[in-house]
């Protein structure tokens, strides 16, 4: 009888294992998964490693092994558990898609599904339990429900737990740790210094807190390699705003342009005091004495910056305390931005930029306007004006949205200074149109996402102001003297937006500027007629960089 029972179970399991095995996954009707597919242009990432030596190289291989190790994490994070069994079960294009969204939701169109029998991607993804009561979480002790490196989870009895990342994620931690302890030691000899962050980052993945890390990371500044890992932005959590995501850059410096850039920074005090708001609303004094500019190329992304578009630019460490303290370093990642704008800027303003003006479209100008978005992040306002608390705090999830499209108008406010000083080169006109030019590449990631929502503010502002003006064959031409009036206008109200804090206000502001008109639908709809690329997606990885697998490293004496 016992061998009856075992038999029964083995068959059983035999029988479930076959039916997972063979489970298909397929597009909803008439969703265009491949055109989809194809309006991602194939890039490959690389760089010149030529001035590396063979243990930097080395190092480099490690580095990527461990971003590698990031990817299973975002896919639990975003997704869940049994992400492979969603990947298992769809071949092709269509794998291939839901891999680029690391998901059966697609990221540049408001994660709408396009898998068969899926429904809306929850608002918490996987950070929070799916039986979580959200009445419970008006209970739930702040400081647990605030923590950014932490899943919430209901138990059986309903009551929620929070779990660290670090006992959530431990086996692909482990992985990162591993191969960061492999790099770490290819950089002993040669860079002592940036070879003690790494173990530093290992420490804080294992702990949770990552502040020591990331101050030790403002503290590299002549390191030829770099790599970005662990949870970051909180996009993705889109119930709070709070939880962050796995990701990972690495990167190879380029000392310089990143020399060339470092001037700037000097300015930002007076920038700062000349804010076009209200004394009330520029108190605070941006950055620090760590505040770095530096230019990279990349060689490898993972997780969430690598899920649907692409980063340009990284403004980190996102710690308030940190920034004010101790600065930011804001990493302009030349390769991809070089690759975004030929493939896609120069066509799109072919075809929504007056003739006349499309000489002003070029990559100074884009390169300069996304690098001071980044460096816009570091000015105006964190703290509430006239009560306690932060921005961030107050705003919840409509944060990220106001911020990102505060850095956006600010970087164009700051080119104004800056061009107005002659400490920039190039005219206004440049600048302008090629932002204008860029609004349209970023609108077609549609407006689910954070920066989708800010670019469509910064779009219907300039339509309100008439600084863009949409002639009748369909172009749009730009009025510099009224874009400059618009633009300092918005930045103002984004500011005093941020200062009060007033959540309803603002999500009420959000609601009405962040729509997609019926006028820029059709805009769109005739830019996609014209096979131009929506975003990149990459080849990447050691293969790529011409890259093999090192010999074991001799024991140290």
């Amino acid at each position: 009888m016992k061998n009856k029972i075992v038999i029964c179970s083995l068959l059983l399991f035999s029988a479930f294992s076959i039916s997972a095995q063979t489970t298909k996954y397929t597009e909803v009707e008439g969703y265009g998964v491949s055109e989809k597919l194809r309006s991602y242009k194939k890039v490959k990432l690389t760089a010149d490693l030529s001035h590396l030596s063979q243990n930097e190289k080395d190092a480099l291989y490690f580095m990527i092994e461990a971003a590698k190790a990031v990817n299973p994490i975002f896919w639990k994070q975003t997704y869940g558990d049994e992400y492979q069994k969603l990947l298992d079960g769809s071949s092709g294009d269509l794998r291939s898609f839901i891999e680029l969204n690391y998901g059966p939701w697609d990221r540049l169109n408001n994660d709408a599904p396009f898998v068969k029998g899926f429904g809306p991607k929850p608002l918490g993804a996987n950070y929070y339990s799916p039986n979580l009561d959200p009445e419970k979480l008006k209970e739930f002790p702040k400081e647990e429900l605030n923590n950014q490196y932490s899943v919430l989870r209901a138990n059986e009895m309903g009551d929620i737990e929070t779990v660290g990342y670090s006992r959530e994620y431990t086996e692909g931690i482990g992985t990162i740790a591993d191969n960061l302890f492999k790099a770490q030691d290819r950089l002993m000899d040669s860079d002592e210094s940036y070879a003690r962050f790494l173990m530093e980052r290992v420490n804080c993945l294992g702990q949770d807190d990552y502040i020591p890390s990331d101050i030790e990371w403002l503290k590299q500044t002549s390191n030829k390699l770099d790599i970005i890992i662990g949870p970051i932005e909180s996009y993705d959590d889109k119930l709070l705003g709070i939880r962050t995501s796995f990701e990972s850059y690495v990167m190879v410096r380029d000392p310089k342009w990143s020399k060339k850039l470092a001037k700037y920074l000097k300015e930002l005090p007076e920038l700062q005091k000349n804010l076009p708001v209200d004394s009330a609303y520029k108190t605070e004094t941006p950055g620090g004495s760590g505040d770095q500019l530096a230019v990279f190329d990349a060689v490898y992304y993972a997780g969430d910056c690598n899920s649907g578009s692409k980063t340009i630019a990284v403004n980190l460490p996102n710690d308030e305390n940190i920034q004010k303290e101790e600065g930011t370093r804001r990493s302009q990642i030349r390769n991809v931005m070089k690759a975004k704008f030929d493939e896609i800027v120069v066509p799109i303003s072919k075809n929504m930029i007056v003739e006349n003006q499309q000489k002003h479209v070029n990559f100074n100008s884009f390169f300069n306007n996304v690098m001071f978005h980044e460096v816009a992040h570091g000015l105006g306002i964190k703290n509430l004006v006239g009560s306690e608390g932060t921005v961030k705090s107050a705003l919840g999830a409509l944060h990220n949205t106001i911020e990102e499209c505060k850095a956006d108008v600010l970087g164009l406010w700051m080119v104004t200074q800056l061009v107005d000083k002659k400490e920039l080169d190039g005219v206004l006109d440049d600048y302008y149109v090629t932002f204008v030019s860029s609004i349209f590449r970023s609108v077609r990631f549609g407006a689910g996402s954070a920066h989708g929502k800010a670019n469509m503010i910064v779009y219907n502002t300039l339509v309100k102001d008439r600084a863009i003006k949409r002639t009748e064959n369909g172009l749009y031409a730009v009025d510099v003297n009224k874009m400059r009036k618009s633009i300092e206008g918005l930045a103002g109200r984004l500011l005093k937006h941020q200062g009060d804090g007033n959540a309803t206000a603002v999500g009420e502001y959000v609601a009405k500027y962040a729509a997609v008109s019926s006028v820029l639908k059709a805009d769109i709809s005739e830019i996609n007629k014209q096979n131009i690329p929506v975003d990149i997606r990459f080849e990447q990885g050691q293969e790529v960089l011409g890259l093999t697998l090192p010999k074991p490293e001799p024991k140290r004496k």
